[in-house]
């Protein structure tokens, strides 16, 4: 038997940060609430990031405060330092997702400082508040870098490790400019798996260059249990050049599903939420399940099929 997977659903802050017109906290939370029915583990619902850095977000307390929360699904919010946290402590978040690059200058593009700088500030909050609210660091370009090329595995190590002395729950690894290719990403889980076996270990990839689902399965294969996924495969990552969206949560669910993995997902509920998508976001999306329906979804044979049926039988 398959062991369990685990998916987290990042499609209304990771996907919905990145489009270029607001999406109405009604829809959001409209959004959010149908996506807690479909057996996520967890949610990530928001980031209280500035509303001047990240204005698609600017709704994060009236979003937290308005979704209807289903026991066994924990809502999960990006907090950038101790201000962002202090803002969300008061909407009751089951987690803490902190960020920074491995890579320099993808840190200094993205975050607008240096990696030390990043860890300084996120460690202010793992301080304060890591005995009350449990905490997941993810770590950015873990698979290579557009500007300064291959991210050794010893710098992503280093920086993963830091983070697990500070005591943290969990360490999600990501793809986030879409560079990694299956055989990398086997061998880092291999070594992520032997140096942590303590931690909640999630993987996130991006599909930029059509390796997202492939890098999935090898995750998988070496044992990870957790991923994020974006619905539809909404995102992206401004500082990748050509960088398309996450992985989409449903494609890669039913991929998963098909070869006998225990996803503990409802993906019949799921899909028809993923075709309501572009309506929401006024475009269409990368996800092709939601189009194309699932391998078990039979049609009936045009008519001429039946007609040659009786001409040769």
């Amino acid at each position: 038997m398959k062991p369990k997977i685990l998916f987290n659903e990042v499609v209304t802050r990771d996907g919905f940060q990145m489009e270029p017109e607001f999406v109405p906290t009604d829809h959001k939370v409209a959004l959010i609430n149908a996506l807690s029915q479909c057996g996520y583990a967890k949610i990530e619902v928001t980031s209280f990031t500035s509303a001047k850095a990240i204005p698609m977000l600017r709704d994060a307390e009236e979003v937290m405060g308005r979704i209807e929360r289903v026991p066994g699904v924990e809502y999960t919010v990006l907090v950038p330092n101790l201000r962002g946290a202090e803002r969300a402590m008061e909407s009751r978040p089951d987690e803490f997702n902190l960020v920074m690059s491995t890579s320099e200058t993808h840190n200094l593009a993205n975050l607008r400082m240096p990696r030390e700088h990043s860890f300084s500030a996120l460690r202010e909050v793992i301080e304060r508040y890591g005995a009350q609210v449990p905490i997941n660091v993810s770590l950015s370009a873990c698979f290579g870098c557009p500007m300064e090329g291959d991210v050794p595995q010893a710098e992503v190590m280093q920086w993963a490790q830091r983070f697990a002395d500070l005591g943290v729950r969990g360490l999600t690894i990501c793809d986030t400019t879409g560079m990694a290719h299956p055989q990398q990403v086997a061998q880092m889980c291999d070594v992520l798996r032997s140096r942590f076996p303590a931690l909640q270990l999630t993987l996130h990839f991006h599909n930029t260059r059509g390796m997202g689902l492939a890098n999935v399965l090898a995750a998988a294969q070496s044992g990870i249990d957790r991923f994020d996924g974006s619905l539809g495969g909404l995102g992206g990552c401004p500082y990748a050049p050509g960088a398309s969206g996450n992985i989409s949560s449903e494609d890669a669910i039913h991929m998963l599903d098909a070869m006998g993995y225990d996803t503990g997902m409802d993906l019949g509920r799921l899909l028809p939420i993923a075709r309501d998508l572009p309506d929401i976001v006024g475009h269409a999306v990368p996800g092709q399940v939601a189009k194309s329906g699932r391998i078990t979804d039979l049609h009936p044979a045009p008519p001429s099929v039946a007609e040659l049926k009786k001409a040769f039988s």
